[in-house]
């Protein structure tokens, strides 16, 4: 489900709560035990963005899945928070800049072999990531604009596999299924009286279904942002530009 129709995010944000990415700012050099967590669940969430980041500057799928684990061996075991760039707070823009000293720094340095002490940081998908980034725009502008791209892709997978548990929780999987499409960019969604006819309900009662779901999704993009800034004030920033990314 890699991408939505509109996101029609509401312009009010909620009250901001505590981040991983403030747990992981307050931690600093002496992270915490809760800043450590907070750290691999970002990581875990994110590698994929950094990995297409490192193909697209043309290196091998070897060369790219030893380079990224470096990074979060360095991130990780190395309490390189605060000697990276910190982005302006934005845990996309400190990932990004931290990835491009570590590629600066290897490119005259240690071979493959030696990268990451022998180690596996994060759950490796070496065939996810390759199926995944043969299907990758081939006309990118650079690999910023891939990473970006990817990163906000990333962002609304999880809403709508969040959604998707919702629902299913709740007993609506066959719901979900069918209105899905109504959410997601992708084409060929039925017209509103032919799901009603599928569904057994009324049209009205569709329309008004979606409705609901396009807000929950909504709700649940902005929650996974939210997770990657400090404040409120970020959050609507990277919200913008999530959009910006996704109608370019």
């Amino acid at each position: 489900m890699g991408g939505i129709v509109s996101l029609g995010l509401p312009a009010a944000a909620p009250e901001f709560t505590t981040t991983h990415w403030s747990v992981v700012r307050a931690g600093g050099d002496r992270s915490s035990p809760a800043a450590q967590t907070a750290l691999e669940e970002l990581c875990r969430t994110y590698w994929y963005p950094l990995y297409v980041f490192v193909r697209r500057r043309g290196y091998s799928p070897e060369d790219a899945q030893d380079l990224t684990q470096e990074f979060f061996a360095r991130l990780l075991q190395k309490n390189s928070i605060s000697a990276a760039h910190p982005g302006k707070g934005r845990f996309r823009c400190f990932l990004l800049g931290a990835l491009k000293h570590l590629l600066a720094d290897e490119h005259a340095k240690a071979q493959a072999k030696k990268r990451g002490g022998g180690q596996t940081i994060i759950s490796w998908e070496q065939d996810y990531a390759e199926e995944q980034f043969a299907h990758e725009p081939v006309d990118e502008q650079s690999p910023d604009r891939l990473y970006d791209r990817r990163w906000a892709l990333t962002v609304l997978d999880r809403a709508a596999t969040r959604l998707r548990v919702e629902f299913a929780a709740a007993g609506d999987a066959s719901l979900f299924e069918h209105l899905k499409l109504y959410v997601t960019g992708k084409h060929g969604a039925p017209a509103y009286a032919a799901t009603a006819s599928r569904l057994g309900l009324s049209e009205s009662a569709v329309k008004s279904a979606i409705f609901r779901l396009r807000r929950r999704y909504a709700e649940l993009v902005r929650e996974e942002v939210a997770q990657t800034v400090n404040d409120a004030r970020e959050l609507e920033v990277e919200l913008r530009h999530l959009r910006s990314v996704m109608t370019t």
